[in-house]
């Protein structure tokens, strides 16, 4: 139990939504300050920004709209669902059943709803695709942060259960009049952004962003009223968050599986609670946060769980977690041809090893997300490679494969155009806390208060945090504690800096404590980490049976905040 409410933050695990960790420690490549810099070194927006849209209402998105409504700005929260807080509003309701093979990731998360041709009223429709149920489990806990403007109450536990959480954001929702009772004109609910694209002003020259939103009103137990309209803004906050779009491996055999039994195989974010899975033969792909968190809560009600894991760092501490009676196996190579008529169980499941399990009555993927924003399909190129680049002065692309997002300047602005932004895209941060920064930024630099480099500025800066990260992919967006307190002292010397000379809010840095209790919680949840963690010798020949080569486990960190970061962050099998 917390002492005070200060040493209060977020559980960095225990969802079945996914991220990716990063095994590089690089600097982030924070640009200096100069306030002596020239008028033109420093970039000038296009167009005054006055009107924002923000898309999404969980923590980035709500801590966005306080920031930019207290500045002055015209701003309208669009959110698919009924009601704020993202991912922590529960349902038994749970999403439908991944692509497999995955969908291209211009439509990860949906497929577009677009009127039809001559649409000039209402449509009936399904609402679930619509709302996109969350990945959150019915027991779920959490050891979630407070927003530094409404902290826990002394004595708060350190875990809560997820309608807690709910209730917390719905609770900050209603201080600042955006909950969905509120009857605010300035946020629309039950409402999906279909599309965003760039407009432009009678003489052809882009002025703002046009976007196309479809809002469902559901009429009856099977059907609903749709609504589509425009709308038009100068400046869009992307706060959709990162778990949208299921990521399913590719696995020779598995979409033929998936086409004859699309009920027996789930991903993550469709897991509810154990009892459907009551005396079954389970097989779990991946073993990190979801992956394992699904398999303990299973345990005693299976009749046996095969975990499929594959070599990664810290992957043995992630299987200490793991009851003792599971079944650990490496990854599969394959699912061979089943007879017709055969049952699911009939299957034949191939491992690297070259073993075959079969007897499997359901899989389980805990095996990640995708970046996908499908209301932007002009930024979504899936046919240039993992570390290839679009040519300078062509579109640069926000999405290549969906394992990180490209052309960010500090991982949150368009360089093409800085009136497009997305909030707490990265992981290996606190975004309870860390969204308050993004959202101030954004405050000031629509509001000229603060200003960017000049784009080519920002582009060799961006150019050098790909090398500093080495390269493009899954831990691209990752940031650790070490980046996070960087940034954020970053930000406080920018936007603080910026306040003195222009005037505006100034911003705190984080509390203290924050740090250290993530630390103790995550020894408390995963046992004592200490740097240069070895792999017991003892266990090489199981890991070698399995197919891994023990000194692919095998760790070191400088710090034990960089591998509990690690660790908790990291959901991809």
């Amino acid at each position: 139990m917390l002492s005070t409410p200060l040493q209060r933050l977020l559980l960095l695990g225990s969802l079945a939504i996914a991220s990716c960790i990063g095994t590089q420690q690089a600097t982030f490549g924070i640009p200096s300050l100069d306030e002596s810099a020239s008028p033109e070194s420093v970039y000038k927006l296009k167009w005054p920004v006055k009107k924002v849209a923000i898309i999404g209402a969980g923590p980035g998105g709500m801590l966005s709209y306080r920031e930019l409504s207290q500045a002055g700005f015209q701003v309208h929260v669009f959110e698919r669902d009924d009601v704020p807080g993202g991912n922590w509003h529960y349902t038994e309701e749970a999403p439908v059943n991944a692509p497999v093979p995955n969908a291209d990731i211009a439509v990860g998360d949906y497929v577009p709803s677009l009127p039809p041709p001559g649409y000039h009223g209402a449509a009936a429709e399904h609402k679930r695709r619509h709302r996109g149920p969350k990945p959150v489990w019915e027991s779920l806990k959490s050891n979630a942060p407070a927003f530094t403007e409404i902290p826990w109450p002394v004595g708060t536990p350190w875990e809560l259960p997820h309608y807690k959480l709910r209730n917390y954001m719905r609770a900050f929702a209603s201080y600042h009049g955006i909950n969905s009772n509120d009857n605010n004109p300035n946020v629309s609910y039950n409402t999906r952004v279909e599309l965003v694209e760039k407009r432009y002003d009678e003489h052809g020259k882009e002025h703002g962003w046009k976007l196309l939103l479809k809002e469902l009103v559901q009429t009856g137990h099977n059907t609903s009223r749709a609504t589509w309209r425009e709308e038009d803004f100068d400046a869009v906050v992307v706060a959709t968050g990162r778990y949208n779009a299921p990521n399913i491996p590719s696995i020779a055999g598995l979409a033929d599986l998936a086409k004859r039994f699309p009920d027996r195989l789930s991903h993550s974010r469709q897991y509810r609670r154990p009892e459907p899975f009551a005396n079954q033969t389970i097989l779990i792909v991946g073993a990190a946060v979801s992956g394992g968190e699904i398999s303990r809560e299973l345990n005693p009600r299976a009749r046996k769980i095969y975990q499929s894991i594959r070599p990664h760092f810290f992957l043995s501490i992630f299987l200490q977690r793991l009851p003792e009676n599971t079944t650990v196996i490496p990854e599969i190579k394959r699912f061979l041809p089943l007879a017709p008529g055969a049952d699911f169980s009939d299957a034949e499941i191939e491992l690297v090893n070259g073993t075959i399990i079969t007897g499997v009555d359901r899989i389980i993927f805990g095996t990640g997300f995708r970046y996908t924003f499908p209301f932007l399909p002009h930024y979504h190129n899936s046919s240039i490679g993992l570390n290839e680049d679009a040519p300078r002065g062509a579109l640069q692309p926000l999405v290549t494969d969906g394992t990180h997002i490209r052309s960010l300047h500090l991982d949150f602005i368009y360089i093409e155009e800085p009136t497009l932004a997305f909030i707490n895209m990265n992981v290996g941060m606190q975004s309870f806390t860390y969204a308050e920064y993004l959202g101030l930024a954004l405050a000031k630099v629509w509001s000229e208060t603060a200003f960017l480099p000049s784009t080519a500025e920002m582009w060799r800066l961006y150019d050098e945090r790909v090398r500093d990260r080495g390269g493009y992919g899954r831990h691209f967006q990752f940031l650790g504690a070490a980046r996070t307190e960087e940034n954020i002292r970053f930000f406080l010397a920018w936007l603080n800096g910026a306040a003195v000379k222009y005037g505006g809010r100034q911003i705190d840095s984080l509390p203290k404590g924050v740090s250290e209790a993530a630390l103790y919680w995550s020894k408390a949840r995963f046992g004592v980490v200490t740097p240069n963690v070895k792999v017991e010798q003892a266990n090489n020949s199981m890991w070698r049976a399995l197919g891994l080569d023990p000194a692919a486990l095998d760790f070191s960190a400088e710090d034990d905040r960089e591998v509990m970061h690690h660790i908790l962050f990291n959901d991809w099998w």
